[in-house]
């Protein structure tokens, strides 16, 4: 039997017989193990990783890299939490704002009728409840009714439910009643709560973070899922979090994408904690691609790392780049990436996919691709 061109440049970049066999498990499409996912982590050279999941991702998309036409809208950056690792929130951010409805009312209304998604998501507001905001969904469902809304990570939605009184469930039935289509994956950061209690000690408890996802999918509510990386975590907990998800996709199938979120130490609490590489980055990437078998893309959040380190990520296991954002977000601008002022427009964002080898597709918030027109 004539060998294949990646099983031969696999043979050719180790010779660690444990290695090999993970790979002739991930190139027969075969679920691989924690154990496995840590040794991955722990041994594979980034070209060996580089190769497995580049396999993966041609398996699921071919040579398609996605984006979409995005804006986001941060209400709040008042905050009852207090994470260490934040440089957005109140508590260390040099300004705080707390935009009123008719404030972010404008900010709809000033996008071009050409972007398709809009992205909430912010602090957690003390004096703000789920009414609040559910009648902000339907204001902008009332100003711009075609515009998908992609609204409230689950610490956001946690709070607002337990502080309504209603069950999970019953509040997310009445958010999609109000408009919400899809959640941000925000908030996940790592589910080990030895973790959390060092971090994010006041911050939504994995299970709750797990079980908010989980009953969206149940009421037809997708949304996606991530992970905070490059702290204190270590490599098993990395994948601990990353098995965790893969269950309730098993179960649910209703995450849409996989977004590892790099940790930054810019005006917080964790400044004195070094951020990882590059190639710790890649790392990342390509192995979150080869673990996570039923999800069926994995994005790079390109205000997080930059565009060229996202253009790099196209080559291990990356297929999607998010969109354009429009300056519209200042998450990672105020923990010191080099982004600044995130916006690229869609020209930037095809020729950047395009110098990656990569085919470029313009998406909705479903991965159903968008054609010139529409």
């Amino acid at each position: 039997m004539t060998e294949k061109p990646a099983e031969t440049m696999i043979r050719a970049t180790t010779h660690n017989v444990e290695l090999r066999n993970v790979a002739r498990k991930i190139m027969d499409n075969q679920r691989i193990s924690v154990e496995e996912g840590v040794l991955l982590f722990e041994q594979a050279s980034l070209g060996f990783l580089g190769i497995l999941a580049d396999h993966c991702r041609q398996v699921r998309n071919g040579d398609t890299a996605f984006y979409i036409r995005n804006f986001h809208i941060e209400p709040t950056n008042i905050c009852v939490n207090k994470c260490r690792f934040c440089s957005y929130s109140h508590h260390f951010s040099p300004v705080s704002w707390e935009l009123t409805v008719d404030e972010i009312l404008e900010k709809v209304r000033a996008q071009d009728e050409t972007v398709r998604e809009l992205h909430i998501t912010g602090a957690v507001h003390p004096a703000r409840d789920i009414v609040y905001y559910g009648n902000l969904l339907k204001k902008i469902r009332e100003t711009r009714s075609g515009l998908h809304i992609k609204a409230y990570s689950a610490v956001e939605l946690d709070y607002m439910i337990r502080k309504s009184g209603m069950s999970i469930r019953e509040g997310l039935q009445y958010l999609k009643a109000c408009g919400l289509e899809s959640i941000p994956g925000g908030g996940a950061e790592i589910f080990d709560e030895t973790i959390r209690q060092q971090i994010c000690s006041m911050k939504t408890p994995a299970h709750a973070w797990l079980e908010i996802h989980e009953t969206a999918h149940q009421l037809g509510i997708p949304s996606n899922a991530t992970i905070l990386y490059g702290h204190i975590e270590n490599y098993r907990q990395r994948i601990e979090h990353l098995s965790e998800l893969r269950a309730v996709q098993d179960r649910t199938g209703g995450f849409n994408a996989f977004i590892p979120l790099k940790f930054r130490n810019g005006n917080n609490l964790m400044d004195a904690v070094q951020e990882v590489s590059v190639t710790e980055d890649m790392k990342m990437y390509a192995v979150s691609r080869i673990f996570l078998d039923n999800f069926s893309h994995l994005k790079a959040y390109w205000p997080a790392v930059g565009r060229q380190l996202a253009r790099i990520s196209l080559s291990f296991g990356v297929d999607d780049l998010d969109g354009t954002i429009n300056d519209s977000t200042r998450i990672y601008s105020l923990a010191g990436a080099e982004d600044q002022n995130p916006v690229m427009t869609v020209s930037e964002m095809i020729e950047l996919i395009r110098e990656a080898g990569r085919f470029p597709v313009e998406r909705d918030s479903f991965y159903g691709p968008v054609y010139p027109g529409e």
